[in-house]
């Protein structure tokens, strides 16, 4: 009996070495773009958790205003990111479209571009975070006796921002290689160590400036590991000299990626700058816990597209254009699919979750959290072509429109906030209006790159609109009707809401030809091939 179950041991030892083995080897596009996909699944779940947990210790730590106050904060100084030069925004796709070139030197190279342009913005992102420092109290409205706290904490988040912009270097190399899997599990577990960190500086009264500190902590730790990865799973990684001419090239193309990343800052977080100066901290509080589920589902729908981009870089990169276009096509689609249904469950269950989270009185009303599920939804798709667009290193066009998105949107939230008084509604309303430019433009972008049929491109917006339309307009008049009083209750009624809402997507939303290839791509993931 005893020799019975040692071989049955070694047996399950040798099943599971062989699992072990398919899964980390290489393999194809698919393969490495679904592992890449379950690396980031795993990386945002774990900072899904992370934010489920800190942000009630923050709130119960800081109080309502100091919570939106650091919300605020954040996003102020994050504006100073894109004065980092974004570096490693340009290597991370300049070497996806050079996968296949055997010059490793040309791409060392690339690495000490990258990090002459770090050091050549390092003054200048410094000034930007210091100046947003020092105003930040007067544009937070805070008594003059927290000035020195404020501007001390926005100090150390703009420390955060040097050293994240240097650790994402190494990170940026995985990325391009189309290795970003290899890291799987290991960042997802420093996501909850940068989380617990955050939470410490809390609970032991750090107040504003103990809470960076904790966020500055978490991202020394991730860029060594990030380091460490590349080192390992990178042969050529390391930095060569570069010439003068390979130093402007690559500002040349930062330059772009820096115009916009700021872009991104202003889409991704100006509208919780606009709330908190034109309207208050408290109304920050309540829409910054509203948008925490679907914001959080956004980054993790965009997240595993980009973790899968890298595999289509190199079909743009070496000219398959046909194959890019069908990938593209998938991925929008899957993109619209997760981002329609979770948006539904939003709707149908969000009061019941805001009031089991952090207590009653928060939920802001079924128009408002209508209106910032569809902003999330509206922002994921346009991220998803923008993402796109960036594989092929021509992104002028891109930043440019933007550019006057982002423009209009801060004015017209600006307006309805400040001065019509609409709060939640009015920012939502102002940055959705603003958009709708690159929610037209970017995908007529990607039919010429890609050689699309406009016809088809019509035909499937218009589909996915009334869809989209139907699918959330039924949840939120359901929603109103809908309460869970327990956490069981709630986590049954969405699992089981989840799947028939997925089912109706599918069929609603989705063409026979699309919905035949989605699932042959599912079968082709599930079997890791």
């Amino acid at each position: 009996m005893r020799g019975g179950g040692a071989a049955g041991t070694v047996e399950r030892r040798g099943l599971v070495a062989r699992v072990r083995a398919r899964i980390s080897s290489d393999g194809s596009l698919t393969k490495k773009a679904s592992l890449n996909a379950l690396a980031q699944a795993l990386d945002y779940g774990a900072r899904a958790i992370a934010g489920f947990v800190v942000n009630p210790i923050l709130l119960r730590h800081l109080g309502d205003v100091g919570f939106g106050n650091w919300q605020v904060l954040q996003r102020l100084v994050g504006h100073a990111t894109p004065a980092g030069g974004r570096p490693a925004e340009a290597l991370k796709w300049f070497v996806a479209n050079r996968q296949a070139s055997p010059d490793l030197e040309d791409k060392r190279r690339a690495v000490g571009s990258a990090l002459a342009v770090w050091a050549i913005f390092l003054p200048v992102v410094g000034a930007a975070g210091a100046l947003v420092s020092w105003f930040a109290p007067l544009w937070l409205g805070v008594a003059p006796e927290r000035y020195a706290v404020v501007r001390l904490a926005g100090v150390v988040l703009t420390v955060d921002l040097i050293v994240a912009g240097l650790s994402n270097i190494p990170w940026a190399v995985m990325a391009g290689q189309n290795l970003g899997y290899k890291r799987m599990g290991l960042t997802a577990a420093l996501e909850l160590v940068g989380g617990g960190l955050v939470a410490a500086g809390a609970i032991l009264g750090g107040g504003l400036v103990g809470v960076a500190v904790g966020a500055l902590g978490g991202t020394i730790v991730i860029g060594a590991t990030y380091h460490w990865l590349a080192r390992t799973y990178v042969p050529w990684f390391g930095v060569a000299r570069p010439d003068g001419a390979s130093v402007r090239r690559f500002i040349g193309l930062s330059w772009w990626f820096l115009v916009w990343n700021l872009v991104m800052k202003v889409t991704m977080g100006g509208d919780i700058v606009v709330l908190g100066i034109a309207g208050s901290s408290r109304e920050v509080t309540t829409y910054a816990l509203t948008r925490f589920v679907p914001i959080t589902i956004m980054a993790g729908i965009t997240s595993l597209i980009f973790g899968m981009a890298p595999g289509l870089g190199g079909l743009i990169g070496a000219g398959e254009v046909v194959r890019a276009g069908r990938i593209r096509d998938e991925t929008m689609a899957l993109a619209w699919l997760i981002a329609v249904v979770a948006g539904a469950g939003v709707l149908l269950w969000e009061r019941s979750f805001l009031d089991l989270w952090v207590g009653p009185g928060r939920y802001p009303g079924t128009l408002a959290t209508l209106l910032v599920v569809l902003m999330v939804v509206q922002l994921t798709l346009i991220r998803v072509d923008s993402n796109i667009i960036d594989l092929t290193l021509d992104i002028r066009r891109k930043v440019l429109l933007g550019v006057a998105a982002a423009g209009s949107s801060v004015a017209l939230a600006w307006v309805l906030v400040a001065r019509a008084g609409l709060g939640i509604v009015g920012v939502t309303v102002g940055f959705m209006a603003g958009r709708v430019v690159q929610s037209l433009a970017y995908p007529a972008m990607i039919a010429r790159i890609l050689a699309l049929r406009r016809r088809d491109q019509v035909r499937g917006f218009v589909r996915g609109t009334i869809a989209t339309v139907l699918l959330l307009g039924g949840a939120a008049l359901v929603g109103r009707e809908l309460h869970a009083r327990s956490w069981p209750i709630l986590v049954l009624g969405a699992a089981a809401s989840g799947a028939v809402l997925l089912a109706l997507a599918f069929a609603l939303g989705l063409s026979a030809g699309l919905r035949g290839r989605l699932w042959a791509r599912a079968r082709r993931v599930a079997r890791l091939r």
